[in-house]
């Protein structure tokens, strides 16, 4: 089955690499030609630091390096006047990421930078391959990235609560409705793994979805539907889905808009918990306000992970930053607790009772095989 890439990484890359054969634009030939080079080593998985993952780089990750090199090249020149990219030396990268997290260097548009850090890895993969590539032609590069600052500023994200996704539902569009509850039950990433999903991928009468492993970003896993799959049943029928029928074919931008609208209209302008405006949800929202919803439902965090598809444990908080948690002791747990050591008390003196009688049980047996043997022996010498 064909993967469906819904920012379409890979047809970006291919159409910008074919337009770029002849050189990046707006950047030194030099850097163009090491650029393009450092992106063909990755699209193999050649070159790459001892540290990190081996084979080749998704699409996604090409397209990450791509732009954000280019735009270190082209600043880089602006700030120091330098027209290759391997000469700017360790003060001056230091200088330039501490200018973008406290914005003293700011997008071309003005705005502050909010993902440094990301700026930072890769700038420190790419160091990290140029020493590489030099090693092997016996020269050494000083790595100049070894103290660089590689935290990134988690983004803030819209929080709901259950009774809020109930309203979003209540005020929206029977489709709609049905989507936004697979998504909240589901965990499921949006749009990527989302819709990749086929009817055929639901089991047991709707109870159940397989995310394949060729569609999701970890690792393939069958989860239970616990909230929607009466919804997903009926939803099928009313729409005459077939087995290989995606279950939502749908435009991410055109239902992000709908989803900013209606939370808008809904649930006001002002900010959520985890800071970001109601208006301003999206569909990978859900992912973290499921997140939320199951975290304090799941008996295990290994369960919880491999619902959403998680390897580390941080990614828990990460989704959840804990909100909607509480402290659920109860004086009934502590009864529970009280009454289970009397009861174990009970037992024990029960079992040694037990114990007693027996050995007085066991006692008075071999008195009465004693008694017994006397009083026949009586019997036999009477007879006699």
């Amino acid at each position: 089955m064909v993967k469906i890439d819904p920012y379409k990484h890979k047809e970006r890359y291919i159409k910008w690499k074919k337009e770029s054969k002849k050189g990046i634009p707006e950047i030194s030939k030099y850097d163009s030609d090491l650029i393009l080079k450092y992106l063909e080593d990755m699209e193999m998985g050649l070159n790459v630091a001892g540290s990190t993952k081996k084979g080749s780089r998704s699409y996604v990750r090409l397209n990450s390096l791509k732009i954000r090199l280019i735009s270190l090249s082209r600043r880089f020149k602006e700030e120091y006047g330098i027209e290759k990219i391997t000469d700017v030396i360790e003060s001056q990268v230091h200088k330039f990421f501490t200018g973008m997290r406290n914005g003293t260097i700011l997008k071309q548009d003005k705005k502050p930078y909010k993902s440094t850090g990301d700026f930072v890895k890769i700038f420190k993969a790419f160091w990290h391959w140029w020493q590489k590539i030099n090693k092997k032609r016996g020269i050494e590069i000083l790595d100049i990235t070894a103290d660089l600052d590689t935290s990134c500023n988690k983004p803030e994200w819209v929080y709901l609560t259950e009774e809020q996704v109930k309203k979003l539902c209540e005020n929206t569009t029977y489709k709609y409705k049905v989507f936004i509850m697979f998504l909240f039950d589901s965990g499921i990433r949006a749009p990527t793994e989302l819709m990749n999903i086929r009817v055929s991928d639901l089991y047991n009468d709707c109870k159940e979805v397989n995310i394949r492993d060729e569609i999701s970003k970890t690792f393939g896993r069958r989860i239970k539907l616990m909230i929607c799959s009466d919804l997903i049943k009926e939803y099928i029928k009313s729409q005459k889905l077939k087995l290989d029928d995606y279950l939502f074919k749908i435009n991410p931008t055109a239902v992000n808009q709908h989803l900013k609208r209606t939370a808008k209209r809904v649930l006001g302008d002002k900010k959520s918990p985890a800071g970001q405006r109601y208006s301003e949800l999206t569909m990978y929202d859900f992912r973290h306000c499921s997140c939320c919803y199951w975290l304090p439902r799941y008996k295990s965090e290994s369960a919880l992970k491999f619902r959403f598809g998680w390897k580390k444990s941080d990614k828990i908080h990460y989704y959840s930053e804990m909100l909607g948690m509480r402290d659920t002791i109860s004086e009934e747990d502590l009864l529970i607790d009280v009454a289970k050591t009397e009861i174990e008390k009970r037992l024990t003196k029960s079992e040694n009772d037990k114990e007693i009688l027996q050995e007085r049980v066991d006692s008075m047996e071999m008195q009465m095989k004693k008694i017994l043997r006397v009083v026949n022996g009586m019997v036999v010498r009477v007879g006699v």
